[in-house]
């Protein structure tokens, strides 16, 4: 029934920018937190950053803040993840995730639904 679809990645030299896109087909999108993680190889799956659905906050890593943005389109169904300044160590599988219910939106077990994810290639 829930379906989120990342598109978006690809390969891009340091320094560079990409857009990552999150559609979703959940019902009533504007009451999702939405939330990106990332997986490297070897590791495990990382918070990027999130944002509620009830005021718009918005949460960052440390290692994105100032270079990445998370924004949302209600009326599209769809979150957005702008990547800056983009480093080798962004270098990983980009998921989109979903959560209704609320909770700590760095926890990767808040989310109840997520994407197949987006790989971004970041060369030196």
């Amino acid at each position: 029934q829930v379906q989120l679809v990342e598109s978006g990645g690809g390969l891009v030299q340091a320094g560079g920018s990409l857009r990552l896109s999150c559609a979703a087909s959940v019902r009533t999108f504007s009451s999702y937190n939405m939330g990106w993680f990332r997986q490297a190889p070897g590791k495990e799956r990382e918070f990027v950053t999130a944002i509620r659905g009830s005021d718009g906050s918005t949460y960052y890593a440390g290692s994105v803040k100032g270079r990445f943005t998370i924004s949302r389109d209600n009326a599209k169904n769809t979150v957005y993840l702008q990547m800056n300044s983009l480093k080798p160590e962004d270098t990983a599988v980009y998921y989109c995730a979903a959560n209704l219910y609320g909770g700590n939106l760095y926890y990767t077990p808040t989310y109840e639904h997520w994407g197949q994810g987006t790989q971004v290639t970041v060369s030196s």
